[in-house]
């Protein structure tokens, strides 16, 4: 659109540490000589700003909130100062803005406006976790949440793990630190021996954690990627509660799982009929979005 401003995709660190360690000069740059953001929480984004070596004091920096419950009509006024000839900076409360992330209504908005929109390079916790795994990295797809309720929880886990199975596809997800280790149980409970799962903790957090750290609980420090089969991590168990997760999750082709008979010599579980039966694809718990969830972990 003629004399609208641009749309910056500004990713922020994913856990706490120095950001010098995980955030591009150029990321940083750009997003410094900006004095207009649209953020989840204004307080998270004055936080990073306040870090970052910015070409005008905080103060004069206006942040505006994005309700992801908000109508269009909501959506459009935080877009208006971009189409007014402003540029503008989407934040997200940890990582790339609008994966996991309201913002992606902000920029659909733009899209539909003409509004240039340009994603800036910086961490995800996702693809991070998915080049760490060794795991399928051609076929992925990533799902949000699962749903909280126990007997729909293992009904979406059969579900995915069928779905990779199938497709050859890796399946990932995220979950709240104060549910992770709920997760984890219910992964290993629910899934098949050879079904491969990758976990990935506290990324790009400051201080590298060991395995042994990691297997002491919420206690251990640092980011931590470990990647076993289902009957591995049953034998030697970590403790990741209270820890930042990501699941990434690999099963057998079909016809190798039957040859060997799945799990526990049996099929996976069959899908529940109804609504809330498996994953819903960026699914979020309520209060506010997966990310917004994390910090408040």
């Amino acid at each position: 659109m003629s004399g609208a401003g641009t749309l910056w995709l500004v990713p922020v660190p994913v856990a706490p540490g120095d950001w010098r360690a995980v955030m591009p000069a150029g990321t940083v740059e750009r997003a410094c000589a900006l004095d207009y953001f649209v953020a989840e929480r204004a307080k998270t984004a004055r936080a990073f700003l306040r870090q970052w070596p910015l070409v005008r004091p905080l103060q004069e920096i206006e942040i505006a909130e994005l309700d992801p419950h908000a109508p269009t009509a909501g959506i459009d006024a935080l877009l208006a100062p971009i189409l007014a000839g402003r540029d503008g900076g989407l934040m997200s409360e940890a990582g790339c803005p609008g994966v996991a992330d309201p913002g992606a209504l902000l920029v659909a908005a733009a899209h539909r406006a003409g509004v240039r929109v340009v994603p800036l390079v910086g961490p995800s916790a996702i693809l991070l976790t998915l080049m760490a795994s060794g795991l399928e990295g051609q076929r992925f797809a990533f799902h949000g949440y699962l749903p909280t309720d126990r007997g729909l929880r293992l009904a979406a886990l059969a579900d995915l793990e069928r779905r990779s199975a199938r497709d050859r596809e890796t399946q990932l997800w995220i979950e709240t630190p104060y549910r992770a280790q709920a997760m984890l149980e219910a992964v290993l409970a629910g899934c098949r021996d050879r079904t491969r799962l990758a976990l990935g903790c506290d990324l790009t957090a400051a201080a590298a954690a060991t395995a042994d750290r990691a297997a002491t609980g919420a206690g251990g420090a640092g980011e931590w990627v470990g990647m076993r089969s289902v009957a591995d991590w049953r034998r030697a168990p970590v403790a990741i509660d209270g820890r930042l997760a990501v699941f990434a999750l690999l099963a057998e082709p079909i016809e190798s799982a039957e040859s060997t008979g799945g799990a526990r010599g049996g099929p996976a579980a069959p899908r529940p009929r109804g609504e809330g039966a498996g994953p819903k694809p960026f699914a979020r718990p309520r209060g506010g979005s997966a990310k917004l969830q994390r910090r408040r972990g």
